[in-house]
């Protein structure tokens, strides 16, 4: 049973919610007849009909937006969006009448009580108790007829704003919550963008890498080759010896250098010591002090772990080379979410063209989502342009796992990288 004051706060939220959406069922109802005068004129030209519809579909956007806080604020409705225009235009050329009924629901219960406080106030001060009723009075007996009926009315107004209610929410579940087809076709643009992004960025690693060859460990073989064919030459054992060492140097770095690219195209060590331990490498190796907090309870998925150590790396190195930063604060975390997925045994499935989101989660699974949290935040001088090509590649690399990419850099600092890597 609930507490007798959230029944009492439930209803008149529930009271605030319906007249609210009575006095926007007006506007909106002003701007239905509104678009029309504006669309009938410019029916016959396309293009000053689609420049007219936009202007049209982005009003209703800004009503829809009204109304979806309206719900969210007074009936506790939230699962609603992401829709288009054209959605939010076909919700609200329904919507008015819903809520100019619910304001009629509710003008009618205002009556029936303004009509039984009359009545029971000429009673209460008739003084009387008797049965018969004289001229300008109420009697017992008439009270107690009214009660009846009276009764039965308000059970039924009241079910009449709970129905009202529940109507509402219904046609902004079917307009404001994207439909199975629409959802299917969003993920097949965001996969079809995100796999061309991913396709750029490992052809960006194949340069980087073969410019780090060739600049580097290519350059440092040529000077081992040119030393040791000195060293080959010279008939002095003191020079040559000198040119040996020489040599062996140069190969000592050549070495680093080729281990330096490989570590940078995929660090072997992250599948036998973990991601804490890899980026404890990165912060050791850093030219500026790193100040580390990881809190992942379990070791991530192998793509997530590798998502998150790229996230790690490249932000470092950005840091390095462009922030002049004296202190970078990395922090690897985790957070929870509760994840519904329709149950497959449990579902009605409606009619194929009247399919909606909102239908296919009547029955509902639940289960708890995982998200690996990253960032990186240093105090540097700020102003980096996110659109970059190393922070584009990054943002392709993360969206490819479904994740989401902040940066936040203003002039003067801090900049802030944050990446929120989902597991399940």
């Amino acid at each position: 049973m609930q507490p007798r004051h959230s029944l009492l706060h439930r209803s008149i939220a529930t009271l605030a919610g319906l007249m609210s959406g009575a006095l926007t069922a007006v506007v909106e109802l002003l701007f239905v007849l509104l678009s029309a005068l504006a669309l009938v004129p410019v029916v016959a030209t396309p293009r000053a009909r689609r420049a007219v519809e936009r202007s049209v579909h982005r009003c209703a956007r800004q009503l829809a937006a009204v109304e979806q806080r309206r719900l969210a604020t007074f009936h506790s409705i939230r699962d609603l969006g992401p829709y288009t225009d054209r959605s939010a235009y076909d919700y609200i050329l329904r919507r008015w009448m819903v809520g100019g009924l619910g304001g009629l629901v509710v003008l009618l219960l205002l009556y029936g009580l303004v009509v039984a406080g009359t009545m029971i106030s000429a009673w209460a001060l008739d003084g009387t108790w008797g049965f018969i009723e004289s001229a300008g009075r109420v009697s017992t007996g008439t009270l107690l007829v009214a009660a009846v009926p009276g009764a039965l009315l308000l059970y039924l107004n009241v079910m009449g704003l709970v129905g009202i209610v529940d109507l509402d929410a219904r046609l902004a579940h079917r307009y404001l919550v994207p439909s199975v087809e629409e959802t299917l076709t969003r993920r097949i643009s965001e996969l079809t963008v995100s796999r061309a992004e991913v396709v750029e960025v490992v052809n960006d690693e194949r340069r980087r890498i073969e410019r780090d060859l060739h600049d580097g460990v290519q350059q440092r073989l040529v000077a081992l080759g040119l030393l040791l064919s000195r060293a080959r030459r010279t008939r002095d054992p003191a020079q040559a010896a000198e040119l040996v060492r020489q040599a062996h140097e140069e190969s000592e770095l050549a070495l680093a250098d080729l281990r330096d690219v490989a570590w940078r195209v995929y660090p072997t060590v992250l599948d036998q010591l973990g991601l804490r331990d890899v980026i404890g490498v990165l912060a050791e190796r850093s030219s500026i002090p790193v100040r580390l907090h990881y809190d992942l309870p379990d070791r991530p998925p192998a793509g997530i772990e590798t998502a998150a150590y790229f996230v790690i790396s490249e932000a470092l190195t950005n840091a390095i080379k462009h922030s002049d930063a004296t202190q970078i604060d990395v922090s690897v975390s985790t957070t929870q979410e509760v994840v519904t997925t329709p149950g497959d045994d449990e579902v009605d499935h409606p009619p194929h063209s009247q399919q909606t989101a909102a239908t296919v989660r009547t029955a509902d699974r639940v289960r708890t989502g995982t998200t690996t949290v990253i960032t990186v935040t240093d105090n540097g001088r700020g102003g980096a342009d996110p659109h970059g090509r190393g922070l584009t590649g990054l943002a392709g690399r993360v969206a490819a796992n479904d994740g989401q990419l902040t940066i936040t850099s203003p002039p003067g600092g801090p900049t802030t990288i944050h990446a929120e890597l989902p597991c399940a």
